[in-house]
């Protein structure tokens, strides 16, 4: 038995809207402490990670934790059967075969019920190693995201160089070499105390496709500031926080260098 119910299904909209075009099927992870989903797109280049705190929600009621298979897309046709401001219920029984989703307007007087089916995946677990990022730079989300579309259409692939005192983005392409860079702290900023920040190490670089930064944008509008974090020959993390619910991060993998000599 498990019921969870969101005030407003806005935020849900956007957090599926989000992660559709990267992922189909996922398990959801339902426990005491939330909702959460590890996936990674097709092609194995992309990671999506999102929790939802049981704190964040109105209500929350679990008998016992459970791992459920829905497929994402069939899911966002479901949520548009909601208005924004509908209060929401998910809902599983004892021995599911279905996720009650549940959207009720009052102002309205209206209430629309639709059980989706559930699938059986494989309930692997991908397990996130522990990283200890030497970058970690936050940039307004809608400048990220209007950056990101604008270089999308210039280049396939991005070089991102992040130091404590700027973030650089470059890019080549039969268009032009260009860069921009963002300046995160003063050039000779210094700790009062002298002792030496362990992400004062020399620059990170590396390169990324912006197809799948572009996909990432979808999740600028939950949050008005995003996070990325790097380090060297790592998957760079896009991180998004969901104000009173929970996170949503991205991994991506660097491209790697296809200058290859052979004997």
């Amino acid at each position: 038995m498990f019921e969870a119910k969101v005030a407003s299904a806005l935020v849900l909209k956007k957090i599926i809207d989000s992660i559709k075009d990267l992922v189909t099927e996922v398990n959801l992870d339902i426990t005491s402490e939330g909702i959460g989903l590890q996936a990674m797109d097709s092609s194995h280049v992309a990671l999506v990670s999102l929790m939802l705190h049981q704190k964040g929600f109105c209500d929350y009621n679990l008998e016992k934790p459970t791992t459920i298979g829905i497929c994402i897309t069939n899911l966002a046709k479901v949520m548009k059967l909601a208005s924004n401001d509908d209060e929401i219920t998910l809902g599983l029984a004892d021995d599911p075969t279905h996720l009650k989703v549940t959207f009720v307007n009052r102002k309205q007087e209206k209430k629309t019920q639709f059980d989706l089916n559930l699938l059986t995946l494989d309930s692997e677990h991908l397990g996130i190693p522990d990283t200890n990022y030497t970058s970690e730079i936050m940039m307004n989300s809608f400048e990220f995201s209007k950056l990101i579309k604008e270089l999308n259409t210039l280049c396939d692939t991005v070089t991102i160089e992040t130091t404590i005192e700027y973030v650089r983005f470059s890019l080549e392409s039969d268009v032009g070499i260009g860069n921009i860079q963002i300046q995160t702290s003063e050039p000779n900023e210094k700790k009062e105390d002298g002792a030496e920040d362990p992400k004062d190490d020399a620059p990170v670089v590396q390169s990324f496709a912006l197809k799948y930064l572009n996909m990432f944008n979808k999740a600028s509008c939950l949050s008005n500031s995003v996070k990325l974090m790097m380090a060297a020959e790592t998957p760079l993390v896009v991180e998004f926080e969901i104000e009173d619910l929970g996170e949503l991060k991205y991994y991506l993998a660097p491209k790697v260098n296809q200058d290859t000599s052979k004997d």
